[in-house]
């Protein structure tokens, strides 16, 4: 149990106490720390309850809770604000303890839940852009969110590899190479087994198709018709489309390596192509989608809401299905294979309307039940330095694989210009190029709440001075020099002592917020609030270092103490960046 749920006991039975709901004893760390270490409001919100003035609440909680020994100081604030001081004692016990647990202090879930997180959707044949960046670095956070405390938490890649772009695929290559077995409907196999195209290949032949099936109708309806028959399972296209996937994932692995982007389910729209008929039977049946105009649609519009929305259509009228149909199934397999309690989609805030209906459609239709909880944890986009998306000069978003590039050596610029890791082999130094690199677009994507547009600015986000990525990993990365410069002079870390310094006391309550910092972001999606925290945490680890000088402290206990401090601090703040996909160099 932290520290803030202890507290938050001990007021909350003072609140039951004086006849208030315990839940009302919510402590939190104080919003005014010249003020007080702890503070807690429950008082205001009791005074409607009671009846009674909010401050004589607050001062017969305060007298119950100053009897308790931990505390050294509880004072009436305002019209009834509590602010709470616990013993340097207390401090220390509770550090001891922290740093014993494998977890920090964090919160074990309870119980775990089974919960998917899709966070990719890239399309076959399709380079990833800048814009891939946000769901991607976002998507990775929230499930490590999950899985350091205990929760049964996947990864999703989402293929979009099943709809019209896989038809105009097949329809420009047959134009292209008509001769290929694929397109040979009396050809009995076997097909190839090398691909007859690399990803380059589908790269640069994509936005072709889809020019022409905008400007000639005859390569669309050739296009719609073989997307059609592929779902139908042809063959040969089926045969062709497994290559066109296969040398994408290839193609995506390589950059998701680089990313630090790992799923641990890589499947797509194709996935469910066996319960695509079915589902539409079974919603047909259930009388939750009707025909309209020769297609099959659900409407979704409730009597609550002011607008009606557009109905999610299953199956368009020339019998094809349609993302809303993959969708849906998606979640249906999602519940009934992987038995998934949450589903969380990373996706563009302007695909809203769409996670409306389709989380609409699964209740409507018993897909998911109640027991399963769909969100839409949608992000802004990316913008340029005028504050519009951000694109080259020639109008596309910048392929990520190049965006990497760039900031790699960027980074290796930064170390130069200050003469850091050039002690180290040319092995290890890339290694710490290319950490020191993924940390600053990883921190400048992170530090921005997921649903604000943001503008990018690599040069900022590559400093190793401010809130950037590189900042942190410096900081860390000194807290360990601190340690391995003890070890050399035989200076072990050792038990931990009530704090004598006010810079150290405000390092060790800064660590206390450790949990509930991790519950809010987890509560809330919002990997910021780790970036924000791990942000302020160095800071009061520099205030410390620069006030607690450890090496030159006479006192042994002492040294070892603020040792140990150190070692828990480093634990804290590396833990911390794990969460935002962001690696630790031993050296710099």
């Amino acid at each position: 149990m932290s520290l803030l749920r202890e507290l938050s006991v001990l007021v909350g039975d003072a609140f039951s106490e004086v006849g208030a709901e315990r839940r009302l004893g919510e402590v939190s760390v104080s919003q005014r720390p010249d003020l007080a270490q702890f503070q807690c409001n429950g008082a205001m919100a009791a005074a409607k309850t009671l009846g009674r003035p909010p401050r004589d609440i607050a001062s017969d909680v305060a007298r119950i809770v100053s009897t308790d020994a931990r505390m050294v100081g509880v004072e009436v604030a305002g019209p009834g604000f509590l602010n709470l001081h616990v013993t340097d004692e207390v401090l220390a016990q509770w550090m001891t303890k922290t740093a014993a647990d494998d977890l920090l202090g964090l919160h074990r879930a309870q119980p775990p839940r089974s919960i998917i997180v899709d966070y990719g959707g890239p399309n076959v044949a399709k380079d990833l852009h800048v814009g891939h960046l946000r769901p991607h670095v976002i998507g990775e956070s929230i499930k490590r969110m999950h899985l350091v405390v205990g929760h049964d938490a996947r990864g999703d890649v989402h293929l979009g590899d099943f709809g019209l772009p896989m038809g105009q695929l097949l329809a420009i290559l047959e134009d292209a190479d008509p001769d290929l077995p694929y397109f040979d409907e009396a050809f009995a196999g076997p097909y190839p087994e090398v691909s007859p195209v690399t990803v380059e290949d589908l790269q640069r032949l994509y936005p072709l198709a889809s020019a022409r099936s905008k400007t000639e109708p005859s390569f669309q309806a050739k296009a719609q018709q073989a997307t059609v028959e592929l779902q139908a399972g042809r063959p040969g296209y089926v045969a062709l489309w497994e290559h066109f996937r296969a040398v994408t994932i290839e193609s995506l692995k390589v950059i998701y390596q680089r990313l630090g982007v790992h799923f641990e389910l890589w499947l797509g729209e194709a996935s469910t192509g066996e319960r695509l008929a079915p589902l539409v039977e079974l919603l047909l049946d259930r009388g939750v989608a009707v025909q309209s105009d020769g297609a099959i649609v659900i409407h979704v519009t409730t009597d609550e809401d002011k607008k009606e929305l557009p109905p999610l259509m299953l199956r368009n009228s020339r019998g094809g299905s349609t993302y809303a149909t993959t969708d849906l199934a998606t979640i249906q397999e999602r519940v009934d294979v992987f038995e998934a309690e949450d589903i969380i989609y990373v996706v563009d805030l302007r695909q809203s309307l769409h996670f409306q209906q389709l989380f609409r459609a699964a209740r409507l239709g018993g897909i998911a039940g109640d027991n399963v909880t769909l969100t839409h944890a949608g992000n802004g986009t990316v913008n340029g330095p005028d504050g519009k998306p951000f694109k080259t000069r020639d109008g596309d978003l910048p392929r990520l694989s190049e965006l990497l590039d760039v900031t790699v050596d960027l980074a290796r610029s930064r170390l130069d210009e200050n003469q850091l890791a050039l002690e180290l082999g040319a092995s290890e130094r890339e290694d710490v190029v290319r950490m020191v690199g993924m940390a600053a677009l990883k921190y400048g994507e992170l530090s921005n709440h997921r649903t604000t547009n943001y503008s990018f600015d690599i040069e900022r986000f590559t400093q190793l001075q401010g809130k950037t990525g590189p900042y942190l990993q410096y900081v860390a990365v000194r807290a360990q020099s601190i340690i391995d410069k003890a070890a050399t002079k035989d200076i072990v870390a050792g038990d931990f002592l009530a704090p004598s310094d006010a810079k150290e006391r405000a390092l060790v309550l800064e660590i206390a917020a450790w949990p509930e910092i991790v519950d809010r972001a987890i509560e809330t999606l919002s990997p910021n609030v780790i970036a924000e925290y791990s942000y302020e945490l160095a800071n009061a680890f520099n205030h410390f270092y620069d006030s607690c000088h450890i090496m030159r402290e006479n006192d042994p206990a002492r040294q070892q103490s603020w040792l140990a401090l150190v070692r828990l601090t480093r634990a804290v703040l590396v833990q911390a960046l794990d969460l935002l996909t962001i690696e630790v160099p031993e050296r710099m």
